[in-house]
């Protein structure tokens, strides 16, 4: 299975899907879902991450599923990893 090309951060997602077509601040959203303006700039701007509790908020503010969101998150973070040399890894044997 080929994964997607440099996702988006879902905070970006969140903004150019959400935020700016619905009119709603960093301020405002916050507000919305009960935590402070700094983390959701921070994930809006892609510094950090959409946690379990996080995709549950914005499922029930948006209407959306919290699946989706951690979904983002997860093909974010694996294709950031890609980017990062890595050391080479021995496949486990399994003995018969």
């Amino acid at each position: 299975m080929g994964r997607m090309h440099n996702p988006p951060h879902p905070g970006e997602v969140l903004q150019g899907l959400w935020l700016e077509p619905a009119g709603v601040s960093i301020t405002a959203a916050a507000l919305a879902l009960g935590c402070s303006r700094k983390h959701i700039s921070s994930i809006v701007n892609g510094r950090a991450a959409i946690t379990a509790d996080m995709a549950l908020r914005l499922a029930a503010w948006l209407k959306t599923e919290p699946e989706s969101w951690l979904t983002m998150q997860t093909a974010w973070d694996l294709w950031q990893a890609t980017q990062v040399a890595r050391p080479k890894i021995k496949a486990l044997k399994l003995a018969a």
